[in-house]
């Protein structure tokens, strides 16, 4: 499915953006790989949109969500995850089969693929740590199979040694012998301390080594700070809620207001987690 000039708000967690020029949604990989021989355009990955503000100039170019490509299989001890899967399902999938170390997953509001691409991690465990192989398709549709020592991985981060690749699935193992934690609990804990049920994209900044991003702004006094309609939580201070229709450029002077502040008063720069374009 193509569409034209397609509000990005709709795909944003924060439910703010400009719009991008061409949105495809493909039925398969040969449609993904058919689009990708022949286009000529920017990219723009979109995954739950849990992690990303297009500004509201908009985006020049075609963004594509993999939202079709959600298979999963179990086979082998090895689990065969689609792109567009959501964490979530994946998460109560590896319960189904009795898998340990999945849980962590249900607690991320994304889908594998944008957890593939940034390392998406909670309560200290990371995707990448159950991460097999991954398949990859390039900008000339050639689809490959990568293995996990192709790339470099860090907190939040992956680099790929092969560039202008996108995921398109992953093979997974999960080999903890005792369960590490309850799906139900996880999800209590993060109602409790985040901001469920607002327009959020979750954690904007990356904890600096040593640190946790949210106290240093707790202790910037920026809680329940705003501009325009954007707003520090009150619940979680490493949290953007957009409270009152708020623009991308409001948004982002408040992240770029919240950068200033900490390096004012900590001298500690915080690094984005959301992704801007």
């Amino acid at each position: 499915m193509m569409l034209h000039n397609e509000p990005m708000h709709k795909h944003c967690s924060l439910r703010a953006g400009g719009t991008v020029d061409n949105f495809f949604i493909p039925d398969t990989i040969k449609a993904l790989s058919d689009f990708l021989k022949d286009n000529q355009q920017p990219i723009l990955m979109v995954g739950l949109g849990s992690n990303l503000l297009v500004r509201d100039t908009g985006f020049k170019g075609t963004a594509i969500k993999l939202t079709h490509l959600n298979q999963l299989e179990f086979k082998d001890d090895i689990i065969h995850a689609g792109a567009g899967t959501t964490l979530a399902k994946l998460s109560r999938f590896c319960e189904s089969h009795s898998l340990n170390g999945a849980e962590f997953l249900s607690a991320i509001p994304g889908n594998v693929g944008g957890a593939l691409a940034m390392n998406a991690g909670a309560f200290d465990s990371e995707m990448w740590s159950a991460v097999e192989s991954v398949t990859t398709v390039n900008n000339l549709g050639e689809v490959f199979t990568r293995d996990k020592s192709e790339f470099d991985i860090t907190y939040r981060c992956v680099v790929a040694h092969q560039p202008n690749e996108i995921f398109i699935g992953a093979s997974l193992q999960f080999l903890q012998t005792e369960k590490q934690n309850d799906i139900k609990a996880l999800l209590k804990k993060r109602n409790n301390a985040q901001p469920i049920g607002l327009p959020n994209c979750g954690s904007v900044f990356k904890n600096p080594q040593g640190h946790y991003a949210a106290k240093l702004i707790e202790n910037s006094d920026l809680k329940g700070f705003c501009i325009g309609g954007a707003c520090v939580s009150d619940k979680h201070a490493n949290f953007i809620i957009n409270q009152n229709n708020a623009t991308t450029n409001e948004i982002e002077n408040l992240i770029k207001h919240i950068q200033q502040t900490v390096q004012s008063n900590f001298g500690i720069n915080l690094e984005t987690e959301v992704v801007i374009l």
